[in-house]
This record gives structure tokens, C-alpha cells and sequence, in this order.
């Protein structure tokens, strides 16, 4: 993805069903579990790098001994400096004596995460301000432990404003800004429910104070809990929740627009938000990991026990497909497939755009996220040009002229030529990000071969998606001109981005997209600027009505054109200005119904189609609308009370 995105975040979960000594007997070490947490974090990464945080929670712990913990940090290299720092803190105790490593005892009483119940998260941030507090888990103090809770998630919430509401209606008082906050105080008011609900009942049956803590923990319904909490939440998420007493709970949102996997053995339960770290840190087959079923909470009890249970009826099942596109890591054997397809699906387009002439165009692909879409696309033209290549044997073998000289014409030219043409520089993309004046050094994000693209031959450069258009614009298309094309094809395996998401993307101002951009442009030049106005009422009209009850007022400004019309006037938005090289810029996007052929099975396209699988999108996509309009920045769903 050229354009820069923050999205997702990823998710870590590692609950061990054996003792310590357990696994210090057979693998040496009583820190397997948080050895563990730290590969399924890594193995993550790609899904936040603002800040991270890990928790761990020790399981029947002594009276009057700390019995939860965690770190959260903001900096940079957070990962691998907290895992570092607490392995540090470790040897160092075991060197003052403060702990015997070989003692699964010691370790658990004097190593704060020696416990059974390990969590992390690495987080992109989408909404409110940003430093270590904003890092989950978030934490919910308490001295009983089973009204304890720590929560994190990949998630937003597109109703916070509504749900920080609800909490001042029954006389809390929210820190707003923040849906993590909002999330956190609603499982804990009905785990606080919950809690004084059996202690008087077992209080008043006579039961001693010192028995009920232990008697509360194991009639604590998490399950419902969680089903009340989440009654009035609108958006994508999966989130994870420790409560005090040992209790763990995984849950989806009921579209599956977030993803969240679950592996289960003889050792550990673990969950994660993408199926190959689970394989690939627990040496596991992919039919032992699944996923958590939208609408539903999986829930280990403090005794090991496990219940899944639906706390929402199933909606239309709408996984956000910019997973399968770009976020996930590609070594998953079913986003391979479906991301080579996806750049396989774009040859028609590419072999109009560049006239036909294969023997004439290099290939190539911007990010590396686009690699695998690239391998797809050589596929693909190869397979097209072996089609050539049989229809033209079959025409000469017919008409009496095949001869060595048509052979080598036929077969050895002709064939489609890929390079690798653009390099990225992350540790420069990183420093440029957090300067003022990016603007001047954002054509460095990129390095070029030179050399591979000869005279009168087409660049053809495969990206993942074209969001804003602002780096294909002011840095990869002036790089990619020095190679002197004839013509520069930039390919987006994702369809025209036209509308905001608000499940976690940090994709959500309406007047960045290109594709809007490009539509305005295109009414302003036919005399239409009265259809923007209308959109504008027509929007107003949508968010006066109940939530439920609300349309699409934007798609009216994409009616009037084709796909086509939009992508030429893109086209023509992003060719480099001031340039010496006069050649022709195209940008061809990816169909919608190729993408869904590629994917074969559900997704959610409601960026592309403005479809949005819950009503929050819907008021979302409005709010962006007349935000533009109104010349207000910032997101549509970060709406004030």
C-alpha cells in the first residue's frame, strides 16, 4: 500500500493448562507461556507499531499477594525493549537470589509474569490521543479479584459518543475519547453486577466471608456478562478480557469484520489475530487452529474449563477484505492464494492498457506487501501469452509456415519481463513520517533499479490499493518516471477506495480518497457542483432519521460515471507535475467482482460499494460527507456527545 494507512491491531493470547513445573520439566524453562506471548507478538508486528502492552494474570494466588500486572509502552522498538526488560529484570533477581529460576514456585510468586494467563496487543491507534495510556490492555483495578478486569482489542466502535451516554445516564463519569474506555467500563459495570449479586445471595445464605471469593469465582457467568455489555455496541472487533479470578474470554463482533484465531492442546490455549503465528509458534497444522465464529465468546474458566457460547445472533458474515488484501501477513496458505489471485485477475486490464505489447513493458510492484499479487500477475501473463502463442501455432501449422523463424518469434519473444524496479526505504519512510516538512523528502521514501527498462517500453507497477493518492503522486510516479517510460500502468489489486471505513482503519476522512476526489472533480467540470449540494441535504436527511433507518446518501456522487471515467480522471490527479518526462500515466483498479471471485467466499467491501454491514457505518459515511462539504477535518465517527 503506497499510500501510508494505520490499521488493525493485532492480539495475543497464551493461556497455559499445565502447572509451571510442567513445563519446566520438559522444556527447562518456567517461562515458556511468556516466551510464547512474545513470538505470537512478533510474529504480529506488521499489525501495530504505535505501542504495545502484555498483562499476565496468576492464577489462585495467596491472600494479600499481587495477582495481575502490566506494562504498556509508546516508544519506539516497544516490543522488543518491554520483553527485554522483563527477561532482564529476571536473570537479574535470580543472580540476587530474589528467585530461584528452577523453582516454578519462586518464579510464579516473585516474577510478575510468571502466571498462567498471558496477554499482549500491538496497536495501530485510530481514535483519540495517543501515548503509553492509550496502550492496551486497559485495566480496571479492584481489591476482589473477580471484579478485576483487563481488556484489549482490535476494534472500533462506531456509536462511542451513544455508548459513553449510556454510562452518564446511569451516573458514571467516562474519560472520553477513547472506545477501548467506553468497552472497558461497560464489561466491568456488569461484571460489578454480577459480583454483588452472588455476594449477597451467598451472604445472606449464611456462607462464611472467607469462602465466597472462591465461590463467586466459579458461578461468575462471563459469557453474560459479556452479552449484556456488548447490546448496544455497533462496529468490527475482537476483544480479549481477563478478569481477576483467572477467568479469560475471547470474543467477535457479529459481522467477523475483525478476525481472531483460536489453537487448543494438551499444553495451552492460545488465541491470535491472524492463523499463522498460532502454526507457526506452536509448531501446529492448520487444521488445529480455527476461527472464533462471529457472534460468538469463547470463555477458560480460572479451572480450565472451556465454553464457547453465542452472545449475538450471526449478521451477514463481512470480514473486512483489506485483511485478505494487505493486512495479514502473506505466509497464510489461503491469503497467498487469494492475493495471486487477485494480481492474476488484473492481466485483461493490464494487456489493454499497455496495447497488447508484452514484449514491450516490464512489470514490476511497488511495496513489498504486493509481492505475492505481483507473482500472480506473471502468472497470469504467462498464461495469457501461452493462449497467444497456441492460438498463433494452431494458425500457422494450418496455413503451412511454421518454420524455425516462427517458432523463435512466436515462443521466444514476447514474454513477459518482471523486475524488481522499486525499493523502499522503512527506516526513512519512518523518520519522514514525523517531520513537518515530509513534503520535501517523501521522494526518498523510494530507490529505482536503473538499467532494466529499455527504450519504448511500458512500467507497469503493481500496488496494493491507491487510497489517497498522495505518494503515487509526489514521490513513486517522479521515481518511477527517471526509468524514461513510454508509459507508466500503475495497477491497484483493491477496487476504487470511495468511502470511509470506521471498523478500525484509519481510512475515514471522505475528502482524501482520490476516488471522491476524482468524482467531484468530474462534477465540477460538467456544471454539477448543485449534486454535490443535494448530497449534502440528502445527508443531513439520513442522520435525522433513527439509526437503523439510514442510507447511503455519498453514492449519488458516483451514479453518474463509470468506473472507467473515475480511474482516467485519477489518472490524470496523479501524473507527476513539473516533470521533464512527458510519457502517459493509467491506474487500473481492480474490479469488485474480481475481488470477490479472488477471495471466493464472503468479505467486506463496504469501502468499495458503500454496503456497510452495521448501521454506525451508515451514519459514518454521512457525518464524512458533510464534513468535507462543511470543510471540517478529522473522523466522521469521533463524533462529540
Amino acid at each position: 500500500m503506497s499510500d501510508f494507512l494505520k490499521h488493525e491491531c493485532g492480539i495475543a493470547a497464551v493461556r497455559l493448562r499445565k502447572p509451571l513445573a510442567y513445563y519446566h520439566d520438559r522444556y527447562g524453562t518456567c517461562l515458556w507461556g511468556f516466551n510464547k506471548l512474545f513470538l505470537l507478538m512478533e510474529k504480529q508486528h506488521n499489525r501495530g507499531q504505535d505501542g504495545i502492552g502484555i498483562g499476565c494474570n496468576k492464577l489462585s494466588m495467596p491472600l494479600g499477594e499481587a495477582y495481575v500486572y502490566r506494562r504498556r509502552s509508546s516508544e519506539r522498538e516497544a516490543l522488543a525493549n518491554i520483553f527485554r526488560k522483563e527477561i532482564k529484570d529476571f536473570h537479574k533477581m535470580a543472580r540476587k537470589g530474589y528467585l530461584d529460576p528452577t523453582n516454578p514456585e519462586s518464579v510464579k510468586s516473585r516474577f510478575d509474569f510468571g502466571g498462567e494467563v498471558l496477554v499482549g496487543h500491538l496497536r495501530y491507534g485510530t481514535s483519540g490521543e495517543f501515548d503509553d495510556s492509550s496502550c492496551h490492555p486497559y485495566l480496571r483495578r479492584s481489591n476482589w479479584p473477580t471484579r478485576t478486569l483487563m481488556v484489549m482489542g482490535n476494534f472500533n466502535m462506531t456509536n462511542t459518543g451513544a455508548l459513553n451516554r449510556v454510562l452518564i445516564d446511569r451516573g458514571q463519569h467516562p474519560i472520553f475519547g477513547t472506545d477501548t474506555q467506553t468497552v472497558l467500563e461497560e464489561i466491568g459495570f456488569h461484571l460489578d453486577e454480577e459480583h454483588t449479586d452472588l455476594y449477597r445471595e451467598l451472604r445472606d445464605a449464611g456462607v462464611p466471608g472467607a469462602e465466597i471469593p472462591a465461590m463467586i469465582s466459579g458461578r461468575l457467568d462471563v459469557a453474560e456478562i459479556v452479552k449484556r455489555s456488548a447490546e448496544s455496541w455497533d462496529g468490527g472487533y475482537a476483544i480479549c478480557g481477563v478478569v481477576g479470578n483467572g477467568d479469560l474470554f475471547v470474543m467477535r463482533d457479529p459481522q467477523g469484520i475483525r478476525p481472531c484465531h483460536v489453537l487448543i492442546n494438551d499444553e495451552v490455549i492460545a488465541f491470535a489475530s491472524e492463523r499463522v503465528p498460532l502454526m507457526t509458534v506452536f509448531e501446529a497444522d492448520e487444521s488445529e487452529v480455527r476461527t472464533i465464529e462471529p457472534g460468538m465468546v469463547m470463555v477458560v474458566k480460572a479451572d480450565g474449563s472451556i465454553h464457547e457460547e453465542r452472545y449475538s445472533p450471526a449478521g451477514p458474515f463481512r470480514p473486512c477484505s483489506f485483511e485478505r488484501i494487505y493486512f495479514s501477513r502473506g505466509n497464510d496458505p489461503s491469503i497467498y492464494r487469494e492475493r495471486k489471485a487477485m494480481g492474476a485477475a488484473l492481466v485483461p486490464q493490464v494487456v489493454e492498457a499497455i496495447g497488447g505489447a508484452v514484449d514491450k513493458a516490464v512489470f514490476s510492484f511497488i511495496p513489498n506487501t504486493a509481492e505475492t499479487a505481483w507473482y500472480g500477475l506473471m502468472d497470469g501473463l504467462r498464461m495469457h501469452r501461452r493462449q497467444e502463442v497456441h492460438r498463433a501455432l494452431k494458425e500457422a501449422m494450418r496455413e503451412g509456415r511454421l518454420d524455425e523463424e516462427v517458432l523463435d518469434e512466436l515462443i521466444l519473444k514476447n514474454w513477459p519481463r518482471g523486475e524488481k524496479i522499486a525499493h523502499k526505504d522503512i527506516k526513512m519512510r519512518t523518520f519522514i513520517a514525523q517531520e513537518k516538512g515530509r513534503d520535501q523528502l517523501v521522494s526518498h521514501v523510494y530507490d529505482i533499479t536503473y538499467g532494466m527498462v529499455a527504450d519504448g517500453d511500458a512500467l507497469v507497477a503493481l500496488d496494493d490499493s491507491i487510497v489517497r493518492g498522495t505518494t503515487l503522486k509526489k514521490s513513486i510516479l517522479k521515481i518511477l518516471a527517471r526509468t524514461r517510460p513510454r508509459k507508466i500502468v500503475v495497477c491497484s489489486t483493491a477496487p476504487q477506495i470511495r468511502y470511509p471505513d470506521c471498523y478500525g482503519i484509519d481510512m475515514s476522512e471522505l475528502g482524501k480518497f482520490i476516488a471522491f476526489q476524482a468524482a467531484v472533480a468530474l462534477h465540477r467540470k460538467a456544471g454539477r457542483q448543485s449534486l454535490l449540494d443535494e448530497v449534502y441535504e440528502d445527508c443531513r436527511k439520513e442522520l435525522a432519521k433513527p439509526l437503523g433507518e439510514m442510507g447511503n446518501a455519498v453514492k449519488r456522487v458516483y451514479e453518474s460515471f463509470t468506473d472507467e471515467e473515475i480511474s482516467a480522471e485519477v489518472s490524470r490527479m496523479v501524473s507527476p507535475e513539473e516533470s521533464d518526462w512527458k510519457g502517459e500515466v493509467q491506474v487500473v483498479f481492480q474490479t469488485i467482482e474480481n475481488l470477490r471471485e479472488a477471495i471466493g467466499g464472503p468479505c467486506g467491501d463496504w469501502y468499495f460499494t458503500g454496503d456497510y454491514p452495521t448501521p454506525g457505518g451508515f451514519a459514518t459515511v454521512n457525518a464524512a460527507y458533510i464534513r468535507w462539504f462543511d470543510g471540517v477535518g478529522g473522523r466522521s465517527y469521533d463524533l462529540p456527545l
